[in-house]
């Protein structure tokens, strides 16, 4: 009977066991059992899948070529220091110039020269002047703040050869200095011609050309300057520099009435020479 008992307990334990362990932990499946089925506790659901967004750069516009402008064409060059027109009657004044010549060793390409001419201003060749005006310094006296020149001699100033050859021009001492005509008595002076030297391309520096009645200038009225940094100290000028050729530098006079004509210079752009060759005065 115990035995029986025994075993009715045992079995029902068995049943029990095994009815429990049917059941499986959650997230798991158990393959088998006692119905041969399965049991499956599936997870969480995934988030959706999220779709990227796609930003694009904003578009540009690609530049239009444009056209420059078409630039205007740069003036000619007129001549330096030009006279006016007479009113009335008037007479053309041309000088005779001297043959060019080609020795010499021209201006250094790296000379840079305040206040130069434009490449192609003309020279003034001829101009028309009052009736009546006529070369008015030919062997006229001169004299200078060099008494006494390196080469040649005063007198070379107005004698009325223009050739740039040795033997032909006065040569006075470096830095400032001038050289003065005596017209004999008051005159209207109307324009000159100014040649230093033209045996070689140079430009003089501080040329200054002023007209008095006094013989040593204590008043005087300036006709021509182009000392950019009063070198001369007669003040600053707005007149061009120019480079030396064989027709000479035209300078208006605009009936000035004087009766002495000075000329500074201060060097050249080569050394501190000065030169004349021939001044010629028009007036009457």
């Amino acid at each position: 009977m115990k035995n029986q008992l025994l075993s009715l307990s045992f079995g029902a334990a068995l049943v029990v066991g095994l009815t429990s362990c049917d059941k499986s932990p959650p997230g798991m499946t158990i393959v088998g059992g006692g119905s041969g089925t399965s049991d499956q506790n599936s997870a969480s659901t995934p988030p959706p899948a999220v779709t990227p967004t796609i930003v694009k750069a904003p578009e540009t516009t690609p530049p239009v070529a444009s056209t420059p402008p078409t630039p205007s064409p740069a003036p000619a060059p007129t001549p330096a220091n030009p006279t006016p027109a007479p009113t009335g009657p008037s007479v053309a004044v041309k000088p005779k110039m001297p043959q060019p010549l080609f020795a010499g060793t021209p201006l250094p390409a790296d000379n840079t020269i305040p206040n130069l001419d434009p490449a192609g201003t003309p020279a003034v060749l001829s101009v028309d002047l009052p009736e009546g005006v006529t070369l008015i310094s030919a062997k006229a006296k001169v004299t200078s703040s060099d008494t006494a020149p390196f080469t040649g001699t005063l007198d070379l100033v107005t004698d009325g050869e223009k050739d740039g050859s040795d033997g032909f021009y006065v040569e006075l001492a470096p830095g400032k200095q001038w050289v003065q005509i005596d017209l004999g008595s008051e005159k209207e002076i109307w324009g000159m011609w100014v040649w230093h030297f033209h045996k070689s391309a140079f430009v003089y520096k501080g040329v200054v050309v002023q007209a008095s009645n006094d013989a040593e200038f204590k008043t005087a009225t300036t006709l021509y300057n182009n000392d950019y940094d009063n070198s001369v100290g007669l003040g600053v000028g707005k007149d061009n520099s120019y480079v030396e050729t064989n027709n000479g530098r035209y300078m208006a006079g605009k009936g000035t009435k004087a009766r002495y004509v000075r000329l500074w210079s201060n060097g050249r752009y080569l050394d501190e020479m000065n030169h004349y060759i021939e001044v010629e005065v028009y007036g009457k």
